[in-house]
């Protein structure tokens, strides 16, 4: 015969699992600091950070037909002090893995910057225009998978 309190336990444990078997969102913005234009634009340019496009998918040939818009997935990686630099996700959406290492963000719609770590998943959404910096001692490895509309952006 089962007792309640090994079922109760039991359902504690499923829970638990269940609970760190999911990706974590990453670090957020905390409620009493979130708004609009909070962190101004800068002019910091890139710096110590690789950014290879590992494949993509041109839109306009799927079934959405979304023209002059391709579907991407990058590597970034962000060395010791290496900076993601400004740029606004207005019509490019974006979700981030932290692969490796941690890194802060600096973000419009935050009045403090908000740390991501390995492990973590990171949305981008319209409202967001931030950068990105490496203030840890080890490179940061970041995967990228954003819808691409100005290819002309250097910041992208």
């Amino acid at each position: 015969m089962t007792r309640p309190t090994d079922r109760f336990m039991t359902a504690i444990l499923g829970l638990a699992a269940a609970t760190f078997a999911l990706p974590a969102l990453a670090g957020e913005c905390p409620a009493d600091k979130v708004g609009r234009d909070l962190t101004k634009p800068v002019t910091t340019p890139a710096k110590d950070v690789t950014d290879t496009v590992l494949t993509k998918i041109e839109l306009a040939q799927e079934p959405v037909g979304l023209k002059d818009h391709e579907l991407r997935l990058r590597k970034l990686v962000v060395q010791p002090g290496g900076v993601v630099p400004w740029h606004s996700h207005g019509d490019r959406p974006a979700i981030i893995y932290i692969v490796e290492g941690s890194i802060t963000e600096y973000a419009s719609t935050c009045a403090v910057p908000i740390l991501h770590k390995a492990g973590e998943v990171a949305r981008e959404t319209s409202a967001t225009a931030h950068w990105w910096k490496n203030t840890g001692s080890k490179p940061v490895t970041l995967l990228s998978a954003d819808i691409l509309h100005d290819k002309t952006d250097a910041n992208m």
